[in-house]
C-alpha cells in the first residue's frame, strides 16, 4: 500500500507573537461590496454589524489568514465568504478536528455494541500479564486522560510525538507508535492532549470492524463506514479521510472537506446526532462528548468546551458554557452555540501561538444572536 501523502506539512518555525486582542469591526475600513453580499438580506441580527464582524476576520492583519467562514442560524446559512483562490468546492484539512469524527464514529460502534466504554480497550500489545496499560479504558483515550507518555507540541518540534507519528519513524503505522509509548501517569489521573491517543481510536475502530491486518482491508472498512453511516446521511459528500501504510485512519489531524461540509457537521453536533430525524449516533453520547472531562473542565471527548481550561481562559469569551468546539491546528475552527442555535466555521492559517484574536472575533459573531 503506498505510504500517505500529507497535503500540509506542520510549521515548525513560530513567528513573534501578535497582540492578544482583535480591534472592534467599527475601527476597520468600511466593508466593500463583496463583504456585504458574504452576508443574507434578513440574517436575524442587525445585518451591518454581521458584515463588518465577518469582515474583521478577513481584513484585520490580526485574525490573518482568513480563508473560508460560514454562519449557520437554526441550520440557515446567513454568512458565507471565502478568500481569493477559495471557494465552496475547496477542501480545507480539518487538522485535529478530525478527532471530533473520529469520536462520533467510536460513538456509533459502541451504539453497535462493537466497542464499551467502561472495559479495557483490545489492544494486543497491553493485554500482556503485568503491563499497566492494559487499565486503560475507552473512556479515558477519548477525555485525553489515558496516562500514556505521548508529548504534544514539544520542544523542539521534531521531538514531540505527533510530529514523529505522522512524518518521522511513526508514519508507516501510527498506531504501532502510540500505542508503544510507556505510562507516564496512573490511568484516568491525568489530562494531556494528544493526536497519537485519537489515532489509537481510529485502530479500535478499524479492530472492531474487522480482525483482518491487511492495510487494504482496515482502511476500506473505516472508509465505507464512515462514508455510509456518517459523511453520506449528513450530506458531507465532499470528505476525504486520510489512512497511514498499515490502513489506519489518521484520526487526530487529516480529513479533508469543504467549508459547507464543515458546517453540516457543525449542525449535526447541534442536533446532538440528529439528521432530519434521524438519530445517526445516540443523544447521549453527543452528551458524553460535550460533558467536562473529570481532569479538565475545559475539554470533553475530542471536543473543546467553553469552560476554564486548567490555565484560567476560556475558548470563547461572552458565549455560554455550553459552547463547545472542534479546534484544529493553525485555526480550524467549528464553534456550536446551542443556546442561540449559531454554527460558526472559520478555517485559514494563523500561528498557532496567535489564535486569541482570531476566537475573539469569532466570539462576536456566535454571541451576536439573540437566544432562543
Amino acid at each position: 500500500m503506498p505510504r500517505a501523502k500529507f497535503l500540509i506539512l506542520p510549521l515548525l518555525a513560530v513567528p513573534a507573537l501578535l497582540g492578544c486582542s482583535a480591534p472592534a469591526p467599527d475601527e476597520l475600513p468600511e466593508p466593500d461590496e463583496a463583504a456585504r453580499a458574504a452576508v443574507v438580506d434578513k440574517p436575524g441580527v442587525n445585518r451591518d454589524r454581521l458584515v463588518r464582524a465577518a469582515d474583521a476576520l478577513f481584513n484585520n492583519p490580526q485574525t490573518a489568514e482568513t480563508r473560508a467562514l460560514i454562519v449557520l442560524q437554526n441550520g440557515r446559512i446567513v454568512v458565507e465568504r471565502y478568500a481569493p483562490g477559495y471557494h465552496q468546492n475547496t477542501r480545507f484539512v480539518s487538522w485535529s478536528m478530525a478527532k471530533t469524527v473520529t469520536a462520533v464514529m467510536i460513538g456509533q460502534l459502541v451504539a453497535d455494541g462493537r466497542l464499551r466504554l467502561d472495559e479495557s480497550v483490545p489492544i494486543p500489545a497491553w493485554q500482556r500479564p503485568g503491563d499497566p496499560r492494559g487499565e486503560i479504558t475507552l473512556r479515558q483515550l477519548l477525555q485525553m486522560r489515558s496516562g500514556l507518555r505521548h508529548t504534544e507540541a514539544g520542544d523542539p518540534p521534531y521531538k514531540s510525538d505527533e510530529v514523529r507519528m505522522l512524518f518521522l519513524d511513526g508514519r508507516d503505522d501510527m498506531s504501532a507508535y502510540a500505542e508503544a509509548q510507556p505510562l507516564e501517569a496512573d490511568p484516568g489521573a491525568k489530562w494531556e492532549y494528544s493526536s497519537a491517543t485519537t489515532v489509537i481510536l481510529a485502530d479500535l475502530a478499524a479492530r472492531a470492524l474487522t480482525p483482518s491486518t491487511n492495510p487494504v482491508v482496515r482502511m476500506t472498512l473505516v472508509r465505507d463506514y464512515l462514508r455510509t453511516r456518517l459523511f453520506e446521511p449528513i450530506g458531507m459528500k465532499s470528505m476525504v479521510p486520510e489512512f497511514d501504510a498499515h490502513g489506519t485512519l489518521i484520526g487526530g489531524s487529516l480529513i479533508h472537506g469543504t467549508a459547507r461540509d464543515w458546517a453540516r457537521f457543525g449542525e449535526f453536533l447541534r442536533n446532538r446526532g440528529a439528521v432530519d430525524g434521524a438519530q445517526l449516533v445516540p443523544s447521549s453520547w453527543v452528551d458524553f462528548m460535550t460533558s467536562p472531562s473529570p481532569r479538565n473542565a475545559g475539554y470533553g471527548a475530542q471536543l473543546w468546551l467553553n469552560r476554564k481550561q486548567p490555565d484560567g481562559a476560556v475558548q470563547w469569551p461572552g458565549a455560554p458554557s455550553s459552547t463547545f468546539s472542534m479546534n484544529g491546528h493553525l485555526g480550524q475552527y467549528v464553534v456550536v452555540n446551542r443556546s442561540n442555535g449559531v454554527v460558526a466555521v472559520r478555517l485559514g492559517k494563523t500561528q498557532d501561538n496567535a489564535h486569541e484574536p482570531v476566537r475573539a472575533a469569532l466570539a462576536r459573531i456566535v454571541t451576536m444572536f439573540p437566544r432562543e
